[in-house]
């Protein structure tokens, strides 16, 4: 038997009055998904257990199949693992945002403008995340360049405590209520006003800006934790696997879990993203005898945090595609199971995470329940009645059931 897992990220959302009362996944054209929806089982999932923030990494950790409630300890050690950075026991790292702050007054009058800085390039981002460790890097202070808008800060001996915020859900809004709190919230606050004196006047800035683009001018930190220790994928289900994503978190769960790391050329996080070098890639891997495939698709979520109604459709339909290519591809295999889910909703309403229930379908090959108008969106789901209140089990149930 072969597995594969098709992750819509955010793809969940709430009715919205633009969309003729729909949500962007009931008003997406999603043939596959409803196929599968027609053919084989949908419920919902609550992958976000109560009192955990509704961010990705632990809405990822409970559709792995790893409850957040044993194995959580922060999202940015999970990047950190992907992106080959080693942690200390007493290392504490950070996610380390480029973000476009608006110009005026003190630094705590200024707005959120854009959390990813208008999706700045990755050779950009790099040349000022090295600036930014050349000027305010210290022995027990370390900055590390990832991938766009998407970095680390590494700080020895530093707390695990502070109150931090993650700037997609305070976009447009006047940060002063939202900067660094409590232990250690003075040194990171320092770190970041000096970041922007630095960054502002960078050249990479001034050419953007010359460009029509929003400058990436702060940094901004949220996300700590330490390293975790997740028991591997192979110990909890007996099987062999990989992941596929552009994002480093997603990728340090898979490597902290024991699954390969499979790398896809252009790939983006948008919707302009290498999907197909993504189908590819995930057929090529259980080809090769791989029997899980944990394939991830940014671009739902990254245009929910932007507001962006129709590019959020684009991605869903986007998803729809890829889930049509690899049902295609999956004829080679005499069986296998396919699941089509979210990590989280993430409402255009509200531009960033929530932590209800996400709905999920699953199909096994040769299946055919005969489902009278099957749809796969979150109203069907809901009304299946099947629910996995403890989300992390839902995993035990596509692999065993």
């Amino acid at each position: 038997m072969k597995y594969l897992i098709l992750l819509g990220d955010g793809m969940a959302d709430d009715q919205l009055k633009e969309l003729n009362n729909k949500t962007p996944l009931q008003s997406a054209r999603t043939p596959h998904m409803d196929l599968l929806a027609a053919k084989g089982v949908i419920g919902t999932a609550s992958t976000v257990p109560a009192g955990y923030p509704p961010g990705s990494d632990v809405a990822n950790l409970s559709v792995m199949g790893y409850d957040p409630a044993e194995y959580y300890t922060g999202r940015s050690p999970l990047e950190a693992v992907s992106m080959g950075v080693e942690l200390d026991p007493a290392d504490v790292a950070f996610r380390c945002n480029l973000v476009t702050l608006s110009e005026e007054g003190m630094y705590e009058e200024k707005r959120m403008v854009d959390y990813s800085a208008d999706e700045v390039t990755t050779p950009e981002s790099g040349e000022l995340i090295r600036q930014i460790d050349k000027t305010l890097g210290a022995a027990d202070i370390k900055f590390h360049a990832g991938f766009r808008f998407r970095h680390l800060m590494v700080w020895k001996g530093g707390p695990e405590s502070v109150k931090l915020t993650p700037p997609h859900d305070i976009s447009g809004r006047v940060i002063a209520e939202y900067l660094p709190q409590d232990e250690g919230g003075a040194t990171l606050l320092k770190l970041m006003k000096e970041s922007y004196n630095i960054l502002s006047g960078h050249a990479v800035n001034i050419k953007r800006i010359d460009q029509g683009l929003k400058p990436a001018n702060s940094v901004w930190f949220w996300g700590q934790g330490k390293k975790p220790a997740l028991t591997s994928f192979h110990e909890k289900y007996g099987l062999r696997g990989s992941v596929i994503s552009a994002v480093d978190l997603i990728k340090g769960i898979g490597i902290c879990a024991g699954l390969e790391i499979v790398k896809v050329e252009n790939v983006t996080g948008t919707v302009e993203t290498n999907f197909r070098g993504k189908v590819a890639a995930a057929l090529d891997e259980l080809a090769k005898g791989q029997d899980f495939v944990y394939l991830h698709v940014e671009a739902p979520d990254a245009a929910s945090h932007r507001g962006e109604a129709a590019t959020k459709i684009k991605a869903i339909e986007m998803v729809d595609e890829m889930l049509g290519l690899l049902l295609e591809g999956l004829q080679q295999f005499d069986d296998y199971k396919v699941m089509v889910l979210p990590d989280h909703p993430t409402p255009l309403s509200i531009m960033t995470h929530t932590d209800k229930p996400v709905p999920f379908v699953i199909y096994t090959s040769g299946q055919d329940n005969k489902n009278i108008n099957g749809v796969y969106d979150e109203e069907a789901a809901e009304k299946s009645g099947l629910a996995f209140p403890e989300g992390h089990k839902l995993m035990d149930y596509f692999i065993s059931s």
